[in-house]
């Protein structure tokens, strides 16, 4: 196969495998899309996708681990601060050459022991 040369950022294993991990369930798959559409606070977030609260807060916890959405808190006018997560910039596109280079990286005997 043709050599080509992935960035860097693309060969770290540990972010490569928190990205899989957190779109690895189908809820935090739910809340990127609804993110895409418009940043949104906890609450009406979970509104919408009909979780608890303290349930998307581990989703979302998941995907800010994977660098996939940040938070922000805002001071409303009556002084109540909201906290509100929207999608952060990535483009990642998963390729055979991808996967061989990140799999050169990954020791499963460290993997094991977790």
């Amino acid at each position: 196969m043709a050599e080509h040369n992935p960035s860097p950022e693309y060969l770290d294993p540990a972010k490569i495998i928190k990205i899989f991990d957190a779109l690895s369930h189908p809820v935090r798959i739910k809340i990127l899309g609804i993110l895409y559409e418009n940043r949104q606070y906890i609450s009406e977030l979970a509104r919408i996708i009909g979780i608890s609260r303290p349930l998307l807060y581990i989703h979302l916890r998941k995907l800010e681990e994977a660098g996939l959405v940040k938070a922000s808190m805002e001071i409303s006018s009556d002084v109540k601060a909201t906290k509100y997560y929207e999608l952060t910039h990535f483009d990642m596109r998963l390729t055979p050459q991808m996967l061989h280079e990140i799999s050169k990286e990954i020791n499963l005997e460290d993997e094991k022991s977790q």
